[in-house]
């Protein structure tokens, strides 16, 4: 990929980045509602006599996905820099679709955790495979753009789930809910048909007609890739991961890990928790699944916008400002206010989480160089599943000790600083020594 100074070599038609775009929006999109499905239906599972589960019980239930998130980023991520990115998103979308199913159908909680334990694997291998064809895909100013209208997809998928529970859950129960999950299937040829594979990959494998071919079919024939000095594909993955750890990124990678951690707690506590913790401020269900819609819509504008700003303005003054009056806004919540201004608050919150861990997921997939993206984007998010996977847990914690209400508010703010803290403290971009010589070419003059 050309760096930003080298932007005027930019040879890739808008056409092809709108298909990529389309096809990992439609992707992330399936997956928002997957992830956003458990915090709209948590109320009425916490009704639901037949299982009769605890606080505790009903946050272990929003671990499950999260823990299979985990380990799908860790491998997938790493999985789709070897056999492909385009082949990994289709599997992934697959995966995490058609285990809705069974999730819907379960007789017991436990059954109902391990289906979403496996579709969490394919969930996990989305977010860090579309993030690598978003950034491979896009024009460097206009990446933080792209990958906000990429993501966007994501808090849209939130918002269909609290949508479909608020027209549902009434008439059918929380099971059509979650079966509504499975639809996303159907897309399955359409993404498959639009998405290319990824140039980046095909060349760091050495597949160099493929990508000429590939090229050729988008209309980017004179498109000239910069490649580091040593191809990609020939760096054993072993040694793209040292990299990540070496003294040169050792202190990036840390302080991204750590933000990203902080993010996905935010992320994942807010949306599994933030219905049912309304409820114990006095909210019936209708009003506590309007706070999560809200929560969801403002993540959505605000990723545009955070984009925007982030392409003007760089990423790392962008997020630090945003996670602040992201834990600010989740902080207000704590005190009594009219709806319309506690509605105000949540979108605060739902810009301060998931608008800045989707920027900040960009900016990670943007900071390696291209053969170390979908690796280093996969293994930042899997570490991340830990917060994610603590989010659920924690709220469900907080319920069960009889805490006040306002407690979560405290410690989600709290979180929401320290991410804040974690980003002012990643170093600059490091510049990488590209060759002068487009890859392609030294390829076939090697060849």
């Amino acid at each position: 990929m050309p760096s930003s100074s080298e932007v005027s070599d930019w040879k890739i038609p808008k056409r092809t980045t709108g298909m990529v775009l389309f096809a990992c929006w439609l992707a992330i999109l399936a997956e928002g509602y997957d992830v956003g499905v458990l915090g709209a239906v948590l109320p009425a599972l916490a009704e639901y006599k037949e299982w009769s589960l605890s606080p505790l019980e009903l946050g272990g239930l929003g671990a499950y996905a999260l823990v299979g998130m985990l380990f799908g980023a860790l491998f997938i991520g790493t999985l789709s820099d070897i056999i492909g990115r385009k082949r990994m998103l289709l599997l992934s979308m697959v995966v995490f679709t058609i285990t809705q199913a069974g999730a819907a159908l379960a007789p017991t909680p436990e059954i109902f955790g391990l289906f979403r334990l496996i579709g969490g694997l394919g969930m996990g291998g989305i977010i860090p495979v579309a993030a690598a064809l978003t950034i491979e895909y896009s024009p460097p100013k206009k990446r933080s753009l792209n990958y906000g209208i990429m993501y966007s997809g994501y808090s849209l998928g939130i918002v269909a789930a609290a949508l479909v529970a608020m027209t549902l859950l009434p008439i059918l129960g929380w099971r059509w809910v979650i079966a509504v999950g499975v639809l996303p299937v159907v897309l399955l040829p359409l993404v498959a048909w639009i998405l290319p594979e990824s140039l980046e990959y095909l060349v760091a494998k050495g597949k160099i007609s493929e990508a000429k071919a590939l090229a050729a079919r988008l209309n980017v024939a004179d498109y000239r890739p910069v490649a580091p000095p040593v191809l990609a594909g020939k760096i054993p993955w072993r040694e793209v991961m040292g990299s990540m750890f070496s003294g040169k990124y050792l202190r990036s990678t840390i302080f991204f890990w750590i933000s990203l951690f902080c993010g996905m707690v935010l992320v994942y506590g807010l949306n599994t928790w933030l219905p049912q913790i309304m409820r114990s401020a006095g909210y019936d269900l209708g009003s506590s699944l309007t706070f999560l819609l809200v929560f969801s819509l403002a993540s959505a504008a605000g990723g545009l916008a955070l984009g925007y700003l982030a392409d003007r303005f760089g990423q790392k003054p962008v997020l630090v400002i945003f996670f602040l009056l992201g834990a600010g806004g989740i902080l207000l919540l704590m005190f009594p206010n009219t709806m319309f201004v506690n509605l105000c608050f949540v979108a605060f919150a739902g810009i301060g989480s998931i608008s800045t861990s989707l920027v900040l997921t960009g900016y990670i997939a943007d900071y390696y160089p291209a053969a170390q993206r979908g690796t280093a984007t996969g293994w930042a998010l899997s570490f991340a599943r830990v917060g994610a996977i603590s989010g659920p847990i924690i709220g469900g914690w907080i319920a069960a000790t009889g805490i006040s209400f306002e407690f979560n508010f405290v410690f989600f703010a709290i979180i929401g600083a320290i991410a804040a803290i974690a980003v002012a403290l990643i170093p600059p971009r490091i510049k990488e020594d590209p060759s002068p010589q487009p890859v392609i070419e030294r390829e076939l003059a090697a060849d």
